[in-house]
């Protein structure tokens, strides 16, 4: 393999590996201007993990009160079951 192939897929690489990294670091961070609003996210509709699985989309049933959704801020507490993370 060449020098500059090697380069190239290492440059790719790192590429990826950052913008994952800043993904990350974005669903960890929130949203501005928005609250997590638990108990109202509806199966396969959840935005983040819980105790139960790790990822967004993975909820197993509607209403699951680990289970959460972003809403705008003061949106949780007029919302039937909501409650604010």
């Amino acid at each position: 393999m060449s020098n500059a192939l090697k380069v190239s897929k290492t440059a790719v690489i790192g590429m990826i590996t950052a913008g994952v990294m800043v993904a990350s670091n974005q669903a960890l961070a929130g949203k501005p201007g928005f609250e997590k609003c638990q108990g109202i996210a509806k199966a396969g509709m959840n935005d983040c993990g819980t105790s139960k699985h790790s990822c967004a989309g993975q909820a197993a049933t509607d209403g699951d009160a680990e289970e959460w959704v972003y809403v705008p801020e003061g949106t949780c507490s007029k919302i039937v079951d909501g409650k604010v993370k």
